[in-house]
Order: C-alpha cells, then structure tokens, then sequence
C-alpha cells in the first residue's frame, strides 16, 4: 500500500518535530492502512505554499495563526493555484473567526491539535481520499452557522482594517501583497470582501467609508 506523503506547516519546532516523530513512527505500510511519509516541514504560510507546490506532498497539515504568512491565507493561495495536495488544519483555535475562513479557502478538514493520534491518522487517511473531516467541536459549530439565518456582516476582520489602511495610504495591490507576505490575488479577493461590507465599488470610496466609519480614523 502506497504511503501517504505530507508536509508539516506550524510555527512552533517543537510541534513540527513532534508530528515528524509521530507519523515517522507510524511507519511505512502498516497494518492499519496507509503508512505515512513526511516530505518537508515549513514555519509559515508563504513557506508552505512554496513547498506544498514543490513537493506535491497527499496532505498539507497546516496550523492558523502563524507570523510572516498565515493558514487561510495560505489554504486560499494553493486552492488558487490548483494544488492537488488536500490541506488538513491542525491548530488549538476553534473559533467562527478561525473555522469558517479556513473551511471556505478550501481546506478538507479542520482538526484540534489535542486530536488523540489514532484520530489524526484516521483524518489524514480521509483527507489524502477527499473526504471532509472535522472535529466534533468545529461540526457542532459549522451546523449552528448553517442553521442560524444568516446576518449581512459588516465588520471588517483585522487583515481587511490592515489592508484599507494601506490603500489609504496610496498602496498598490503588489506592493500590499509584498508588505504583507501574500499574494496579489489574496489582496483582491480582501477587496472584494471590503467592498461588499462597506457597500462600495472601488478603492476611493472605500476609503471614503473607512474614514467615515471610524476604522481609518479621522480624515
């Protein structure tokens, strides 16, 4: 039976190395199914795209909340990009802010890292096939936001305040991207997002309703 191929994206060494030893250990072809084997490791979001799109591995296990390059940033990049690799989030956070975004990039499952480890074989098994896997508590989340009616949201995420304020400041997109560590395409799609939630069409307007709303603060 084929192994498994992965590539590790966390910040943390420790938990890089952990995984590594965990799925090393697993070994190659065992009799629970599939082995596994770890083809690279990465320390940020932009990092792991790039090897992610080198490597080719079956599974991206890919935290959130990383300096330098984050997990949703990333997920929607490779899912731009056509990436074959199946993105399996593995971070400690549970959150709508943190499940929905990640859910929506394209990610396959979404996974806490107090996961029991036969439980974390089992998900990147199902992840490497296509299939959806999500701990109980971000299931139980994801029912509740699908069964909740849905409320237009306005409020503007912390990367959206970042990047109006940069186009306030006369930023072009490419040079937003590279201050940020992501891509052109990522800045668009957060400018479509802000315009939608400021009711405008384009850049100056936006701005123009910033300052009004108080998120860029006083023209």
């Amino acid at each position: 039976m084929t192994d498994i191929t992965l590539l590790i994206v966390d910040d943390h060494p420790v938990v890089r190395d952990g995984l590594r030893g965990m799925f090393t250990a697993a070994g190659s072809g065992s009799g629970s199914g599939s082995g596994f084997r770890v083809l690279g490791e990465a320390s940020d979001g932009v990092e792991g795209v790039a090897l992610a799109l080198s490597l080719d591995p079956d599974v991206v296990l890919m935290d959130l909340r990383m300096p330098g390059g984050n997990g949703v940033d990333a997920i929607a990049e490779l899912t731009r990009r056509g990436a074959r690799s199946r993105v399996l989030v593995l971070t400690t956070y549970d959150t709508d802010t943190d499940t929905l975004p990640a859910i929506e990039a394209g990610a396959t499952g979404y996974l806490l890292k107090d996961a029991p480890r036969e439980e974390l074989f089992a998900a990147v098994r199902s992840a490497a096939e296509g299939r959806t896997v999500l701990s109980p508590a971000v299931a139980t989340r994801l029912v509740t936001a699908v069964r909740t009616p849905a409320v237009a949201d306005t409020t503007l995420s912390a990367r959206e305040s970042e990047i109006l304020g940069l186009v306030a400041k006369g930023t072009a997109n490419r040079a937003i991207a590279a201050e940020l560590f992501i891509s052109e395409a990522t800045v668009k799609t957060h400018l479509t997002h802000i315009y939608g939630k400021l009711g405008v069409k384009d850049r100056a307007a936006a701005v123009a309703a910033g300052y009004d709303r108080g998120i860029l603060g006083r023209a």
